[in-house]
């Protein structure tokens, strides 16, 4: 029925909703070793308020549905320079499992 979906991970986003996890003055404590990760690892979206988070979202949009993989989960990612870029990696699912799942879903439309 031309009806895709894909698995999109935002990164971690430093929002408000981030900021009630914990007590405040250890959010004040632990921000400039999560500066200093971030710098190393690509899976921290450094803008305020998550300004970059959406960008696999907005990059799987522009995409031919019928191109992307299944299996894959893209992740909105961002360089040490601070420039966005999506990363396909592939997700640890058994294909036959995936496949019994989806029969199931197509047989739940059905009824």
């Amino acid at each position: 029925q031309g009806l895709y979906s894909s698995v999109v991970c935002p990164g971690l986003v430093m929002s408000n909703m981030t900021y009630r996890i914990l007590p405040v003055f250890l959010w004040k404590l632990l921000m400039p070793i999560m500066w200093l990760v971030s710098g190393c690892t690509a899976v921290f979206v450094k803008a305020p308020l998550g300004r970059f988070a959406s960008s696999a979202w907005v990059w799987l949009f522009k995409q031919k549905p019928e191109y992307l993989d299944s299996l894959v989960k893209y992740h909105s990612c961002t360089s040490g320079l601070g420039k966005c870029y999506v990363e396909p990696r592939k997700m640890d699912v058994d294909e036959d499992t995936a496949e019994k799942f989806y029969q199931k879903l197509l047989e739940l439309e059905e009824q």
